[in-house]
């Protein structure tokens, strides 16, 4: 059988364990399985190696606005399948992540066996989508225009961006990145011209919308 390596990235310890334990049954011995609870963590972990079989990745994770982090994971890894997982099931949500470019999305109240074909599915090179896909709207341009600058953020900037949005200075930044000022004002400066923003309100609201889903 083929030796396999995922990423869960998930900040729920407990639903690691069951997602490893439901991987461990489904695929055998033979696959690998990396945990990581934060995006940070996350991109460590993908900087260390770039030929991961898969990643599983938790819709809400620390340092990711909703769908920012998948992507975030599109634009600097777009070899790496993504699954999304998620306990927000609505088509909607469900159609963002197709829309966001990920290969599947598995809701947390999925059934051990469906967790387990979903993910072989993947793996074998399809997608896998639940059946309320179905009742989903397109993605509006806008959210396409936005998804597309953030894919094109480095990981960095995209660090520098979500500090941004929690209203940090770029001193403060600075402090927190250990990097000179100048080079937040540098990162700011591109995050600005790649995400056709002129403020940080602009740049900040952007980024909110990956976490919002259209009602209507």
């Amino acid at each position: 059988m083929a030796s396999y390596e995922i990423l869960i990235a998930d900040d729920h310890p407990l639903f690691r364990s069951a997602l490893q334990q439901a991987l461990t049954l489904g695929l055998g011995p033979d696959v690998r399985l990396v945990e990581a609870a934060s995006i940070a963590e996350l991109e460590t972990r993908l900087a260390e190696r770039a030929d991961w079989d898969l990643v599983l990745l938790d819709l809400n994770m620390p340092g990711a606005y909703g769908f920012s982090g998948l992507v975030l994971l599109r634009g600097q890894y777009p070899q790496i399948p993504v699954v999304m997982i998620s306990a927000q099931e609505e088509a909607s949500v469900v159609a963002r992540a197709r829309e966001f470019g990920a290969s599947g999305f598995i809701p947390k109240s999925s059934p051990l066996e469906v967790i387990q074909n979903a993910v072989r599915a993947v793996l074998d090179g399809d997608a896998w989508w639940p059946p309320q896909l179905e009742e989903a709207q397109a993605l509006s341009d806008e959210a396409k225009a936005a998804s597309e600058g953030l894919a094109s953020l480095t990981p960095q900037q995209f660090r520098v961006l979500t500090m941004v949005c929690e209203g940090l200075l770029n001193k403060q930044i600075a402090f927190e990145l250990h990097v000179s000022e100048a080079t937040v004002k540098a990162h700011v400066t591109a995050i600005f011209r790649k995400l056709n923003v002129r403020t940080r309100t602009q740049a900040a609201l952007l980024l909110q919308q990956m976490e919002s889903i259209p009602s209507s």
